[in-house]
C-alpha cells in the first residue's frame, strides 16, 4: 500500500521551499490516493525563536532534507497531524531521538497493529486528557486545537509569529501544483482527479459540502466548537498537506469552507 502512496524517488521530485526565510520551510511531494488521485503531500518545518525545530506531518527524510534540517537547527518536536499522516514518523524519530513526538489518540495503537517502527509518543491528544501545554518555548509560539470530531482525528496548529495555520486534512487546496511540479505530470490530469478536485478546491462550494456531509459530520456540534476556536486565531496563511499553500487571505478561505459549522457554533453559544 505504501508503495502506491508515495514516490519511489522522493529526492528527485521533492520541492524544498522557504515559505518564510529562516522560519518556515515546506517539503512538498507528489502523493497518490488509491494509486490514482493526485492529492500531493507536504511536511512543514518551523524554526522557533529559540532555534528549536518543530516538524509537522513529516515526509521522506532524504539527504537533501537532512541537510536542510542541519542548516536550520535541532529537531525538538515531531507531530503527526492526524492518524493518516504518520508513514515517516518512525524514520524521523529514529534520526532525531531527542525530539518529542506528538500525535492524536488511536495513532500509537494503529502503528502497533500495522507493525510500524516503535515511536515513543510524548503527547497524545485526546478529549478525555486534553493537551494544554507542551513546553514553554513551544506554547509561546503555537496555538493548537484537537479536532476530535474530524474523521481523521485532526490536530491544527497556528504559528502566531507568522500568522500561519498548519494542518493536514481539515482543508485541502486543490490543485497540488507545487507538489507535482518536478514530476513532469500535470497535477490536474485524469478524470478521477478532476472529480476529486471539484470537491477540494477553495473557490467553489464543493469542499464546504464535503466537510459538512463528510469529514465534519460525525459530531457536528463538537466539530463546530473546534472550528470556532480556530477561527478566533489571527492567521493569514494556510499550509495544507494536500494542495498548494494559501499565502494570503487564508482566514477568508477558512470562513467560507467552514461557514455552516461556524453558523452552528454561533447558534449553540
Amino acid at each position: 500500500m505504501t508503495s502506491k502512496l508515495i514516490p519511489s524517488n522522493p529526492e528527485k521530485v521533492m520541492v524544498i521551499r522557504d515559505v518564510v526565510p529562516n522560519v518556515i520551510t515546506t517539503l512538498s511531494v507528489p502523493f497518490l490516493r488509491f494509486g490514482r488521485l493526485k492529492v500531493g503531500g507536504r511536511g512543514t518545518i518551523v524554526r522557533l525563536q529559540s532555534g528549536a525545530l518543530a516538524v509537522f506531518s513529516p515526509v521522506a527524510l532524504t539527504d537533501d532534507v537532512k541537510a536542510k534540517v542541519a542548516s536550520l537547527g535541532e529537531v525538538k518536536y515531531i507531530t503527526a497531524l492526524d492518524i493518516e499522516h504518520h508513514i515517516f514518523l518512525g524514520a524521523w524519530s529514529q534520526a532525531y531521538p531527542n525530539a518529542q513526538v506528538l500525535g492524536p489518540e488511536g495513532l500509537p495503537e494503529k502503528r502497533t497493529a500495522q507493525k510500524n517502527e516503535d515511536v515513543p509518543f510524548s503527547y497524545v491528544f485526546s478529549p478525555s486528557k486534553p493537551v494544554t501545554s507542551v513546553t514553554p518555548e513551544f506554547d509561546a509560539e503555537f496555538d493548537y486545537e484537537y479536532v476530535s470530531a474530524h474523521q481523521n482525528k485532526e490536530i491544527v496548529f497556528h504559528h502566531k509569529p507568522t500568522h500561519t495555520l498548519i494542518q493536514a486534512d481539515l482543508i485541502f487546496n486543490y490543485p497540488p501544483t507545487e507538489q507535482f511540479s518536478k514530476t513532469g505530470v500535470v497535477a490536474t490530469s485524469g478524470i478521477l482527479t478532476k472529480i476529486f478536485g471539484s470537491l477540494t478546491n477553495t473557490y467553489g462550494n464543493g469542499q464546504k459540502r464535503l466537510v459538512w456531509y463528510g469529514s465534519g459530520s460525525s459530531d457536528r456540534s463538537s466539530f463546530a466548537k473546534s472550528v470556532a476556536r480556530i477561527n478566533g486565531w489571527e492567521f493569514e496563511r494556510i499550509i495544507p498537506c494536500h494542495g498548494d499553500v494559501i499565502e494570503t487571505g487564508g482566514k477568508g478561505v477558512f470562513q467560507k469552507i467552514m461557514e455552516w459549522h461556524l453558523q452552528l457554533a454561533g447558534k449553540e453559544k
